[in-house]
């Protein structure tokens, strides 16, 4: 249903950083860069943008933004990336059964406040 979403970033270098690194074990990259706005994604076709503007409000309202993840193992890749570039863990990396069957994700918060999630809808518990 949406083609891109972008968020606006008080420090735009620190957030590419933080992106680079907690999109890289999900498979996604940064695909374009204007300078004042980059976008994330696969090569071709940059769904997620960040940018920044010199009149940009001080308060924003945070976002939450939900990312596909291949695995349980790419999701906790995330976490760990995420931990390491400063973010606080809102939620631990564990399913979520409340959701639905088989959801496991782990939920951040970004260098900007905004709610970030890495999750995988096919996941089974062992045992």
């Amino acid at each position: 249903m949406i083609d891109h979403l972008g968020i606006n970033c008080a420090d735009l270098e620190a957030s590419k950083s933080f992106y680079d690194s907690v999109l890289a074990p999900l498979g996604y990259a940064r695909v374009m860069d204007f300078g004042v706005a980059c976008g994330y994604g696969v090569e071709g076709d940059p769904a997620f943008w960040l940018s920044t503007y010199d009149d940009m409000p001080e308060a924003q309202r945070e976002v939450h933004v939900a990312f596909k993840a291949a695995d349980v193992a790419a999701i906790h890749a995330f976490h760990d990336a995420a931990v390491a570039a400063g973010a606080e863990v809102l939620h631990a990396p564990r399913p979520f059964p409340e959701y639905h069957p088989g959801y496991y994700g782990v939920f951040v918060r970004d260098l900007d406040g905004n709610n970030v999630e890495a999750v995988t809808h096919g996941y089974v518990a062992e045992g």
